[in-house]
């Protein structure tokens, strides 16, 4: 079956059309056919304001009327919307999905932080080795949220959404360009705040394993690499030591907007917010490894994520 999954977050919008097949072993397959990004940044504000703004919305809807119109040129049989952190929080949500439904003809779900944790999780261990026992973390780095999510093979045993994102981080704490350092610390202390209530619900000590997931972490990974473009085939499933990590973290954090924009695998939507994405990995992953004693030394990246979640989900739904 052929599908179209739309991932709408605080800061991007996302597309993908593939096609699902059922494989021998039971599991679904993904064939991508098309897949795309923009930043809409819909979440503009909306930490402040407690709505989305008409110019993020209007953003927004011209991005899906082009999105339509690729639905349509390739005989999709069946649609999926997805809105997460930012809708989630708007008071004026239902202008929001009356106008998804006018351009797309599907209701889109606003999930709960819970099931948004659910879809990463399933997207990002789609393309990893069978699991097992092995304890896997999986941290979705949005704009206006980020999501820790513990599982094995038979699927998620603990999940947690947090408010805080490189978007809603930039905004509250990163005003500076570059930060200062009293902004970092407040920053810093702000995630190790939210992390402690990760740690009350996901057992962060336990895990074997942290893949990271969307554009803060690739955008990191990419500078970890050292690559001068993005290139999509090295930064999936690149396994880096935490010491390279949190080096080009450091690296884009204290570095001014206009020399972000001059590397060559900046998305020019993230040059303002991947300075507080850098600042929340590193401080996620300097965690980890003090939980784990030392056995958690590096973290996996994938290409894969909610998106492929929602569009394995269309067909299961």
């Amino acid at each position: 079956m052929r599908v179209a999954a739309i991932d709408c977050g605080t800061n991007s919008i996302r597309l993908l059309i593939a096609d699902v097949t059922q494989e021998p072993h039971g599991c679904q397959s993904l064939r991508d056919v098309h897949r795309e990004m923009r930043v809409v940044r819909l979440g503009q504000d909306v930490d402040v304001t407690g709505s989305l703004a008409p110019e993020a919305l209007a953003r927004t809807f011209a991005a899906v009327d082009d999105y339509a119109a690729i639905i349509a040129a390739h005989a999709v049989e069946q649609v999926r919307f997805v809105a997460t952190s930012a809708t989630r929080d708007a008071s004026n949500r239902d202008e929001f999905v009356a106008g998804i439904k006018e351009r797309l003809g599907v209701e889109p779900e606003v999930v709960s932080g819970a099931q948004e944790a659910a879809l990463s999780f399933s997207g990002a261990v789609s393309v990893l080795p069978a699991l097992g026992a092995k304890k896997v973390l999986v941290v979705d780095l949005g704009g206006g949220s980020t999501e820790f999510v513990v599982g094995d093979g038979n699927g998620v045993l603990s999940a947690l959404s947090a408010n805080m994102g490189c978007v809603r981080f930039t905004e509250r704490y990163l005003q500076a360009d570059p930060p200062t350092e009293e902004q970092i610390a407040v920053a810093e202390a702000a995630v190790q705040e939210k992390l402690a209530e990760v740690l009350a619900v996901v057992p962060l000590a336990d895990i074997d394993q942290v893949v990271g997931v969307a554009g803060s972490i690739t955008t990191i990974t990419a500078h970890a690499l050292g690559l001068v473009r993005y290139q999509s085939e090295a930064i999936h499933a690149a396994v880096v030591p935490l010491e390279k990590v949190d080096a080009a973290a450091s690296s884009l954090l204290s570095m001014t907007r206009a020399q972000r924009a001059e590397l060559g695998f900046m998305h020019p939507g993230r040059v303002d917010v991947i300075g507080a994405g850098a600042l929340i990995w590193r401080t996620v992953l300097r965690t980890l490894s003090q939980l784990s004693g030392g056995r958690v030394e590096s973290a996996t990246t994938s290409e894969h994520d909610i998106l492929d979640g929602i569009a394995l989900g269309a067909v299961r739904d």
